[in-house]
């Protein structure tokens, strides 16, 4: 109902819609305009326990102009199960440049952001001198990269253990986004480079994306352990943000290689580094 006061009959192309003193929608005219009976409408406001379909309210969604956070709301409200966010609120879109100082504030750890098809969009200086990211010959897409980049490859002593998961990671991702064709382009490109993407993606694995074990060796300073954690904010569900988090053991203590790594010193040494 609050819902329903909020928008204008003009807004909603009503014929007297200029004339109207009263604000809001009546009852009856968002059943006209949402293609319901004016009765059904009435029960739906009330609670009743009535059947409801997704296309149905999805027309009332559209006809009180819902935002995609209040749409899954009603969802919930009408006892369904809702649908996935999949484009981001045009209000949170100045949220990148947030993003960017989340995972510089990370630093000295890697930390990277992924758009749906994973897509590298942005990445801190540890991320580049560590992942290989920005570098010349490397591929935006993490997926392709993570088959196809000879200097990642050389590098990632847990590849073969990572790979399968990495599939299935990347299959549920798709799951989410049915019909687009962006990740098809993606899975065709990699296919066509890696008979080992084939035939694990022939498995047909579906996994969440979560926390990975990785273990690097880098050129400059050696063995380095992570756990690489993914995150969703969820007023930005095009993005992901991949966290890298240093594991210490006995024999490697990895936060204390990136803060050399990444410190003046160890810049200058990664200058005259051979790649991979």
């Amino acid at each position: 109902m609050s819902r329903r006061a909020r928008v204008s009959p003009a807004d909603a192309g009503l014929p007297d819609g200029g004339r109207r003193r009263t604000p809001g929608l009546r009852r009856e005219e968002v059943a006209v305009l949402a293609g319901v009976g004016a009765s059904w409408y009435q029960w739906l406001e009330q609670g009743r326990d009535i059947t409801v379909s997704p296309q149905v309210l999805d027309s009332v969604a559209r006809v009180l102009r819902l935002s995609d956070t209040e749409r899954r709301h009603l969802y919930v409200l009408a006892g369904l199960n809702p649908p996935l966010p999949q484009a981001p609120d045009p209000a949170m879109l100045d949220m990148s440049e947030g993003l960017q100082r989340l995972i510089d504030a990370w630093m000295p750890f890697p930390a990277h952001i992924l758009d749906p098809y994973w897509n590298c969009v942005a990445y801190n200086e540890a991320a580049r001198l560590v992942l290989n990211y920005g570098q010349k010959g490397s591929r935006s897409n993490c997926l392709i990269s993570y088959f196809t980049d000879p200097v990642y490859r050389s590098r990632a002593a847990s590849w073969e253990r990572n790979a399968p998961t990495i599939v299935a990671q990347y299959r549920a991702a798709w799951s989410q986004r049915a019909g687009d064709e962006g990740y098809e382009d993606v899975v065709r490109e990699v296919s066509a480079a890696s008979a080992e993407f084939a035939e694990l993606w022939a498995r047909g694995d579906v996994q969440d994306g979560g926390q990975i074990h990785k273990e690097l060796e880098h050129p400059l300073v050696g063995t380095l352990l992570f756990e690489a954690t993914q995150l969703r904010v969820p007023a930005r569900p095009d993005l992901t943000i991949v966290l890298h988090n240093p594991r210490r053991t006995a024999e490697v203590d990895t936060a204390a290689k990136l803060e050399w790594l990444t410190s003046p010193e160890g810049r200058r040494g990664g200058m005259y580094s051979v790649a991979g």
